[in-house]
């Protein structure tokens, strides 16, 4: 497999270059989840960093390469539809509400 030197601003990892596998279309991964060591030997607490573009070129406007920003809030974005399944609401009744009346 192919890799990328990559680097990394803010968090844990501000000012490294690190390896960075790249898939078929020759781009890093969109997000990148580290899991850092606790001190006191706890859990890992996952840091989570999102792939931006590093700079772009002037006639084109092609991405020239790619560098990764720390997300402090460390979620992870899943696209809601169509690949996942409807929120259920956990109050919701069964064909209809308390307004519907047969009648």
């Amino acid at each position: 497999m192919k890799s990328e030197d990559t680097p990394f601003e803010g968090g844990p990892l501000d000012g490294r270059v690190l390896p960075v596998l790249v898939g078929p279309t020759g781009h890093p991964p969109k997000t990148y989840r580290i899991p850092v060591p606790d001190a006191a030997g706890g859990p890992p607490t996952v840091v989570v960093y999102r792939r931006v573009q590093r700079g772009h070129s002037r006639r084109l406007g092609l991405p020239q390469g790619w560098k990764y920003e720390y997300d402090p809030t460390g979620r992870i974005d899943r696209p809601k539809w169509p690949w996942s399944k409807p929120e259920v609401r956990p109050d919701a009744t069964p064909g209809g509400g308390p307004d519907d009346t047969d009648g």
